[in-house]
Order: C-alpha cells, then sequence, then structure tokens
C-alpha cells in the first residue's frame, strides 16, 4: 500500500504535503467517480475540491480499515448523497449544467477515441445507477467485491451478482449495437 504511513500519522507531519500526494494519486479517480455518480462537471469539480478538504481535516483519523483509495472513493460517495439529500437541491430542479468553452481536441486524443469505446462508455452509461456504479468500481477503479461491499454497504454476495448483471446488460447493448451495423 502506498500510504501505509497514514495509519500511524501523527500531528508533526505536514498535511499539507500528505495531501498534495493524495490528490496527485487519486485526484483523477475521485473526479471521475463523482462524474458517474452526478454527470455534471461542474459539480464533480465542488465535490472534488470538498472531498480533500475532508481529508485534510480528517486526516489524523485515518483508521486504515481498507484502502486509501475505498476511503476516498466512500468519502465521495456519502459527499455526492449529501448533495442529492440537501434542502437546496430538493427545492431548486436544476435543468443542466451551463455548456463550458472547450477547447477542440488534439489530433492525438482524436486518433486514440474509438467507436468501440463509445460504444462501450454509451451502454455502460445506460445501465441502471446501482448495476453502473458496481461496475465502475471493479473495471475502472479496480477495487476488489470486498472494497465495493463495504464501500456500498453489501453483501459481497449482491455485488458479485450485480457486478454479473451489469456485464450481461453491457453485453447484450453491445451485441445489439454491433448486429445493427452489419
Amino acid at each position: 500500500m502506498a500510504f501505509e504511513y497514514l495509519k500511524s500519522l501523527s500531528g508533526g507531519m505536514d498535511r499539507s504535503c500528505v495531501l498534495s500526494e493524495l490528490m496527485g494519486a487519486y485526484g483523477e479517480d475521485v473526479w471521475n467517480y463523482a462524474f458517474f455518480l452526478t454527470r455534471d462537471h461542474a459539480l464533480s469539480d465542488d465535490i472534488t475540491q470538498d472531498v480533500f478538504v475532508k481529508v485534510y481535516e480528517k486526516m489524523y483519523s485515518f483508521r486504515g480499515e481498507s484502502s486509501v483509495r475505498t476511503w476516498l472513493l466512500a468519502i465521495t460517495r456519502n459527499l455526492v448523497r449529501d448533495h442529492w439529500r440537501s434542502a437546496w437541491f430538493r427545492r431548486v430542479i436544476p435543468f443542466g449544467s451551463p455548456k463550458r468553452e472547450e477547447h477542440g481536441p488534439s489530433a492525438e486524443s482524436l486518433a486514440v477515441s474509438s467507436l468501440v469505446t463509445e460504444e462501450v462508455w454509451a451502454a455502460v452509461l445506460a445501465l441502471p445507477r446501482k448495476l453502473r456504479e458496481v461496475l465502475l468500481l471493479h473495471a475502472h477503479h479496480g477495487l476488489s467485491h470486498a472494497e465495493i461491499a463495504a464501500l456500498l454497504d453489501l453483501s459481497q454476495g449482491t455485488v458479485k451478482s450485480r457486478l454479473s448483471r451489469a456485464r450481461v446488460k453491457v453485453s447484450k447493448e453491445l451485441n445489439r449495437e454491433g448486429g445493427e451495423r452489419t
């Protein structure tokens, strides 16, 4: 474990330095997970920032019962859940994010992107949230069944079942789409 020392972190260590290392190692994972849960760029930015503020404040309370990645993703999930439950969000119905002015993709990124990748992501994003979340945590973030079960407060059997159902649905969708092109 790269951040094994967090379990024994003392008040004498520079929290800013530790936070910087955590952000470098896991910042993209936290943002991606927040985006998959919210599907909103600006909200994902805010939640990612809030995650690392919370980590900075609670760094000394990390018990090491899970991996650092699992701990960060659990904080991310809880902050997203808190956002959905907030009184402001229930009163104000969002009509979508304002469009960001983005720079065009580079030639390299255009060459790398492919139709197959787009179809896979479209199939994954079409899954119900509970299946999509388990598949994302396992395939994209590399969490084990036990880590996903702990993060989502589910049994390992439920995680395995949802993962299997997600894979079957994605496979069927890709086979269906593949059949339409020929």
